[in-house]
């Protein structure tokens, strides 16, 4: 009798590595942006992040967001840009750190919800959505139609690029310009700040250097030159930003850490 390996058993699920990684950050599965498992297993209520990137649905989130943070269209829709840069790239980050796998965050596969009023928005990915791995993944042999073999790391990191910037972040930066006056260096800073502090946060439980994994992706994403890292007094490592999240503006201001502005 011939035994049949069951590859895609031995794979595991391709989100296992980052969920575990989640659940070691919050102490949970039950995250303030992010779907339970990060898959969305029914879409009913669920928008495409396309319909934001076009502009369809936009408004509804610049106006969640203005309702949330009583500030201006351009503050509130620049804290709305770093909570959801934020929660978008997370998973994606935490993947590369952990495990080199990355799910490819094009704006079609990426799905949003306003129901849940606690947090601003609820991000999930589409059942199919890609994955980049490596060849030495043991995805890479699983059989499974969503995971996508690229040849080396620099194919790894150019795939997470297209598929963040060119294929998600730029269109709906282009979006959010058309609605108020926010510059692109402003919104690219957090979602630079979004990837250091993700890292910065889950680095007990990555692998290799947290400043090193830091610089290779920000390098890869061409954002390094939008944060500083600096050696804080005890150590370790703070984020200094080079632009603002225009928190500073609200009717109860507010100076994030690792803000460009200074207290007086």
């Amino acid at each position: 009798m011939t035994a049949t390996i069951d590859f895609r058993a031995m794979a595991g699920a391709p989100f296992d590595p980052i969920s575990a990684t989640l659940r070691s950050m919050f102490g949970t599965d039950d995250l303030p942006g992010l779907t339970r498992g990060l898959l969305v297993h029914d879409a009913a209520g669920w928008m495409p992040a396309a319909s934001l990137a076009d502009g369809t649905h936009l408004p509804q989130l610049l106006d969640a967001a203005a309702r949330r943070w009583r500030g201006s269209p351009h503050a509130a829709a620049a804290l709305a840009w770093k909570s959801y840069s934020y929660w978008l790239t997370l998973p994606a980050v935490l993947g590369w750190a952990s495990a080199r796998r990355v799910p490819l965050l094009r704006a079609d596969d990426v799905l949003v919800h306003f129901e849940d009023h606690r947090p601003l928005l609820t991000l999930g990915y589409r059942r199919t959505i890609d994955v980049a791995v490596l060849p030495s993944d043991p995805l890479a042999i699983s059989g499974l139609p969503e995971v996508v073999v690229v040849p080396d790391e620099a194919a790894l990191l150019s795939a997470f690029r297209t598929s963040l910037l060119d294929e998600h972040v730029n269109p709906m930066l282009d979006a959010i310009h058309g609605e108020v006056r926010l510059g692109a260096r402003t919104l690219m800073g957090s979602v630079a700040s979004g990837v250091a502090y993700g890292l910065l946060r889950a680095a007990d439980w990555l692998p290799g250097s947290t400043a090193d994994n830091i610089t290779t992706l920000l390098t890869a994403l061409e954002l390094d030159d939008l944060i500083d890292l600096e050696n804080g007094p005890g150590g370790q490592i703070n984020v200094q930003r080079k632009t603002c999240c225009l928190a500073f503006t609200l009717p109860k201001p507010k100076l994030c850490s690792g803000c460009v502005i200074k207290p007086s």
